[in-house]
């Protein structure tokens, strides 16, 4: 009985503390936001520009969060070296310009600028979905029956792996991504300190045609349909007909290649690539995936979005009436502290509980 009564007292007491932090949390966003709009430090044209980068942002976490949910929708499996296929991506995007920019086609006009995006990407998706593919042959299928502790361990270490080959490949040094001076023009939109580059409109819009047809994939192809039943039940698909191993390895490959062209998109974007570059995209893109749901395409589009938004957005938005001192340098905490609330009061993601409720 005292037992029964202490437990009782200390889940009462977790739920309080639990309470109070998304008490806390809501306040300082209620009260930051107040005091930032109320004070007019920023004018429209600022806030439509953090939207914007908010956008761009979001965009490429979006792509690279397909890959993750792609692949544990299939296999119930966190593929943690996803980042690093994403950064070997961005290193296959480099290379294709550097060569192209050697040979003076990078910039000759603009027609062969666009060209030698599509080149990049192209490149880029080639190495990502090979290595991908290597990875998922080498490192899971083996382990596909395992106890699901074993893949995740083999995950982390095909992660560690790739970092550190592609550092003693390539260094420890950052590589620049030759300018395409087409897309650092401005866009006519003649709006007075309102200033977007083709670049930003680039990243947008490419994300926003390769997830539509990415869904439309998935919905209306005989192979998409493939995948979505592998994904719900793979012994009563393989009895229906349906090669398992071929749909998981079309997941793979669309993932990776998700992933390759936001590698360019993010070159193109930061302008730099190294061995670790990877890292911290990957784990905002899984904090997107499993804020949209874990295992659901829909959700993974609208958390990189949001996440996008709220990490271009927020800190100027919910800091800066504040007082703090350069809240941009922040944004990785209000990303990371959104994981942390997700997996508190609603792990399965803002889309995730249809999904199961379908199931």
């Amino acid at each position: 009985m005292y037992a029964r009564v202490m437990e009782r007292i200390t889940d009462v007491a977790i739920a309080g503390v639990l309470w109070g932090f998304r008490i806390a949390v809501v306040l300082l966003v209620v009260v930051g936001s107040a005091l930032t709009l109320g004070g007019g430090r920023h004018s429209a044209e600022s806030w439509l520009s953090l939207i914007v980068s908010g956008a761009v942002l979001g965009s490429i976490y979006a792509l690279i969060a397909l890959g993750y949910t792609m692949v544990y929708g299939i296999l119930r499996l966190i593929n943690f070296a996803h980042g690093e296929i994403f950064m070997a991506g961005t290193f296959g995007g480099y290379f294709v310009a550097t060569a192209l920019s050697g040979i003076g086609f990078l910039n000759l006009n603009p027609i062969t600028s666009i060209i030698s995006v599509v080149l990049m990407m192209a490149g880029a998706i080639v190495v990502s979905v090979t290595l991908a593919l290597l990875v998922e042959r080498i490192a899971y299928r083996p382990l596909r029956n395992a106890p699901r502790l074993v893949p995740l361990i083999s995950a982390i270490g095909a992660s560690f792996f790739l970092q550190y080959t592609f550092r003693g490949f390539f260094g420890p040094g950052i590589y620049a991504y030759p300018t395409v001076g087409i897309l650092d023009a401005q866009v006519p939109l003649g709006i007075e300190g309102f200033r977007v580059k083709w670049i930003d409109v680039l990243v947008i819009v490419s994300a926003v045609v390769m997830m539509a047809g990415l869904f439309l994939f998935v919905q209306r192809t005989k192979l998409g349909t493939s995948i979505r039943a592998v994904s719900e039940d793979k012994a009563t698909a393989a009895l229906m007909g349906i090669d398992v191993n071929r749909a998981i390895v079309m997941t793979f490959a669309i993932g990776a290649a998700m992933a390759g062209a936001a590698g360019v998109l993010y070159g193109l974007i930061f302008r730099q690539v190294y061995f670790f570059t990877g890292f911290v995209p990957g784990i905002k893109a899984f904090t997107a995936a499993v804020l949209g749901g874990i295992g659901n395409i829909p959700g993974a589009m609208l958390g990189g979005i949001f996440l996008g938004q709220v990490e271009g957005v927020g800190p100027t938005l919910f800091l800066s009436g504040l007082g703090v001192p350069s809240p941009n340098q922040l944004r990785d905490v209000i990303a990371f502290t959104m994981l942390v609330l997700v997996l508190i009061f609603r792990p399965s993601g803002i889309l995730g509980e249809r999904v199961a409720q379908r199931a």
